[in-house]
């Protein structure tokens, strides 16, 4: 397959493949940023590369001119990388970490399926992140989810309900599915009113899931520093826009917080969404 470019061919204990995507499931880029925070963490390893030039419109997403040490440029293209590494006390974890691409689904799914194929993956999860309707003070939810009975018995998921849209997670899960490859998908929710800003909550409630599905561990003390600064800056600026406080107020009642009151009437999502975003981007924070 000329899209898929081999550097090496590991040989891997039963690997699991976790892949992420920047792109449109990857809110607050905690999918990606899981992906990339595990990979740095067990010293991944990359052995191959898919071909950017195939999948991606480079009006919309452009390639990146970079000075060199020597102070010469290069061209760097949308990269999507596959990378090995051992995790502590586990079987072996191959990484797909890259960028949604915008051509050609089903080719790119081609290429992700033929190296879970070829190192011979056991299962492979995917990692995604939505907006709804949660709060920043809280713990971040992640919903498991399979059709796959073998892991619905073996880890604890459920089997998918939605119906809609769908991104490049969905279209990988119908492709390994298909080929029978056990496959998964793990969502992390991050609050609506803070839909463009990092979330590191959401990361690391993913790397968590990740470890206990792999029955590994990996420290996490950067991402537990980054989640209280998070959660401090968001609810100073929650604190300074009246509308925006009840509403986190009502959805902290929800949730099993105290129960709200003089609410009154609420802008919609969308305008109490762009005010927060409009006010973290005045006071430059939280990164």
């Amino acid at each position: 397959m000329e899209a898929l470019h081999w550097q090496n061919r590991p040989s891997l204990n039963q690997p699991i493949m976790v892949a992420a995507f920047q792109g449109w499931t990857d809110a607050g880029g905690a999918a990606s940023s899981a992906a990339n925070y595990l990979a740095d963490q067990w010293h991944a390893e990359q052995f191959a590369t898919v071909e950017a030039e195939e999948f991606y419109d480079f009006t919309s997403l452009r390639p990146q001119i970079r000075l060199t040490g020597d102070g010469s440029r290069e061209i760097v293209w949308p990269q999507n990388r596959f990378l090995a590494a051992s995790a502590p006390g586990s079987r072996d974890v191959v990484f797909l970490i890259g960028i949604e691409p915008h051509l050609r689904w089903g080719a790119f799914c081609d290429c992700v399926t033929t190296v879970a194929k070829a190192v011979r993956a056991q299962a492979v999860f995917t990692l995604g992140a939505m907006l709804t309707d949660v709060v920043h003070t809280r713990a971040t939810p992640v919903r498991g989810s399979t059709a796959d009975p073998r892991l619905t018995d073996r880890f604890g998921m459920t089997r998918p309900r939605y119906e809609g849209p769908t991104g490049i997670v969905g279209v990988l899960q119908d492709a390994c599915a298909k080929l029978e490859i056990p496959v998964g998908s793990l969502m992390a929710q991050v609050p609506h009113y803070v839909p463009s800003t990092p979330s590191p909550k959401a990361t690391l409630a993913l790397v968590e899931r990740v470890c206990e599905l792999l029955d590994t561990h990996v420290g996490t003390s950067p991402l537990e520093l980054a989640s209280v600064e998070y959660e401090r800056e968001v609810s100073e600026v929650v604190a300074a826009d009246e509308d925006i406080a009840r509403y986190v107020h009502q959805l902290e009642w929800q949730s099993g917080g105290d129960e709200p009151t003089g609410l009154g009437d609420l802008p919609s999502r969308d305008a109490l969404a762009e005010e927060l975003e409009r006010f973290l981007r005045e006071q430059g924070g939280p990164t």
